[in-house]
């Protein structure tokens, strides 16, 4: 049988899978041993590039003892297991959808990234992302920690040996709008300028002189990898949408491409941000002396 390529779906089962055969302390050869089956099944089942049957993939679970809610969700993977694209639903709770999203982006050789009010979670201090996730009227008090905490996570992305090739788009807006106040803020755009001197990372700003832009339609997250075809992710408030079919992801390309034409450059980018950063900071201290 010819290995195929795998979907979001596929993957996340494989994912699954794979958790499960180390949480019942078995190697991919004594899995393969109590399948009945050849190493190079097993491991083609947990890349997502070989569609297991719901029969196989039950039997799989039952020797690492996996049952309940997660024998479940694996099971109902394996079902839509050739399906491309990826629509969830998740409420206001802590999203599910952070796992996927975090394994595209350890996986991701590229990212391509556009934000319109907010900095990217990747780039977000911890001020700045309990500032924005304590506002959130959907998140409960008890879970802000949690949240803030998750997406710090996300960042060891950006200090991993061989990181991604990073490329972020702002709109100046995002910059301008003080969260969490001048001194929040301020320290933001210090950390930008940080990170944006990084040779694997691009930062650059989409200037609100410029106007009606490419990326009108809202932010989106681009990844690119070695062994498959590119996702594109889209989040809102209680869902969110992962997107793989070829067409979808060249329209997110043309609009990077676009924007590569139309933003400021890295160096001009990172003046703007540095001179946005001293005013905060002159506007604090000329508070902070007449106060």
């Amino acid at each position: 049988m010819r290995d195929r390529e795998p979907t979001i779906r596929s993957r996340e089962l494989g994912e699954g899978l794979r958790r499960a055969m180390h949480g019942a302390g078995l190697t991919g050869k004594q899995a393969a041993h109590r399948l009945g089956c050849s190493p190079s099944w097993v491991s083609r089942l947990l890349s997502g590039k070989r569609g297991g049957t719901e029969v196989d993939v039950a039997a799989f679970l039952a020797i690492c003892r996996v049952q309940g809610a997660e024998r479940d969700r694996l099971l109902g993977l394996c079902r839509e297991q050739n399906t491309q694209g990826w629509f969830q639903q998740h409420g206001s709770r802590l999203p599910k959808q952070l796992v996927t999203l975090i394994d595209h982006e350890n996986r991701a050789v590229g990212i391509g990234d556009f934000q319109a009010t907010l900095v990217p979670g990747l780039l977000q201090t911890g001020d700045y992302a309990r500032a924005v996730i304590s506002r959130n009227v959907n998140v409960p008090v008890d879970e802000v920690d949690d949240r803030v905490a998750a997406r710090l996570a996300r960042q060891s992305l950006l200090s991993r040996d061989r990181p991604p090739r990073l490329t972020f788009y702002l709109h100046e807006h995002s910059m301008r709008l003080p969260v969490g106040g001048p001194a929040v803020m301020a320290e933001q755009l210090r950390h930008l300028l940080r990170l944006a001197a990084r040779p694997y990372l691009a930062l650059r700003v989409v200037p609100a002189a410029l106007g009606a832009h490419a990326a009108m339609s809202g932010p989106f997250t681009l990844m690119e990898f070695a062994e498959f075809r590119p996702v594109v992710y889209l989040d809102s408030e209680t869902s969110s949408l992962f997107l793989e079919r070829a067409e979808e992801a060249a329209a997110y390309q043309n609009i990077l491409g676009a924007l590569a034409d139309t933003a400021l450059s890295e160096g001009q980018s990172r003046e703007l941000i540095a001179t946005l950063a001293t005013e905060l900071d002159l506007d604090r201290e000329d508070h902070e002396h007449r106060a």
